[in-house]
């Protein structure tokens, strides 16, 4: 694990496979860390895999002000630690809430994207009315989370709808997971849902059709919400593939890693884009 001094915050950055040439940037979901993707990077040993700590999680900084949460917040200090790691075209994976940081940050710099990589990922909230909703839900449930400690709230967290489906997992891996949650600071993700949630983003629905590069989305079965969101995006962007993995729900990197991990090889290693005419 290497820290680095991004505008101000230090920032964890995870490194594995080192010497392989093909890179892919991969960015966890709220309540994630780097940890998320390392048994991904052990399935794709040819594969440089940097992971980082999203703002308000794992061994990052905590800022002190919330607007330093904000999206456009952290879409710079992405960019501050591709030019520090000396990456200039990659492919970028995000899960859930770093789908929709990994988004924003290729719309942002799109010439920094070879191909994009979203699982279980939203543009946002189309309208201001959904986006007001969301913020208060947010905010209320960032209270929470400060005034009854961490333990409380991932032990509610583990019980929503979206995660039902991890409850079939075997026990070590649940257990990898809460601890992966229990790790994050009360701070931390209250500034998260508060600065960068799917209310406070500005919504990306408008910008798809913009988009050159590849982009694979990646949903499970069970995830009904996000198929749903997957095909809308689909039909407005101009190079896409949607994969759905059968009899997975939210998370299909934890509740189906090989299949997970061969979906991403096959998109990694599908054709070049510096080669299409």
């Amino acid at each position: 694990m290497a820290k680095l001094m991004i505008r101000g915050l230090e920032t964890s950055v995870d490194i594995w496979n080192e010497e392989a040439e093909q890179t892919l940037v991969a960015l966890h979901g709220f309540t994630g860390s780097t940890a998320t993707w390392r048994n991904l990077a052990k399935a794709l040993p040819s594969v440089r895999v940097i992971a980082i700590d999203l703002i308000g999680h794992g061994q990052t900084a905590i800022p002190k002000q919330i607007s330093r949460f904000s999206m456009q917040e952290q879409i710079q200090d992405l960019e501050e630690v591709f030019f520090q790691l000396e990456l200039k075209k990659f492919t970028l994976l995000g899960y859930s809430m770093g789908g929709r940081v990994a988004l924003s940050y290729a719309i942002t710099y799109p010439e920094r994207i070879e191909k994009l990589i979203l699982e279980s990922a939203s543009p946002g909230l189309r309208t201001s009315k959904e986006r007001s909703e969301r913020c208060e839900r947010d905010n209320a449930l960032a209270e929470k989370i400060i005034s009854n400690g961490l333990i409380s709230f991932v032990n509610a967290w583990e019980t929503i709808p979206l995660f039902e489906s991890q409850k079939r997992l075997p026990h070590d891996v649940q257990e990898a997971i809460r601890f992966e949650r229990l790790s994050q600071e009360e701070e931390g993700l209250a500034g998260s849902l508060r600065g960068i949630g799917t209310g406070s983003q500005p919504p990306n629905w408008m910008v798809l059709e913009k988009l050159e590069f590849p982009v694979l989305l990646i949903t499970g079965s069970l995830d009904e919400k996000f198929c749903k969101i997957a095909l809308e995006m689909k039909a407005l962007l101009k190079n896409a593939k949607h994969t759905t993995v059968n009899d997975a729900g939210h998370a299909i990197h934890v509740e189906n890693p090989a299949e997970f991990a061969t979906i991403v090889e096959e998109h990694l290693t599908s054709f070049n884009t510096n080669e299409r005419i």
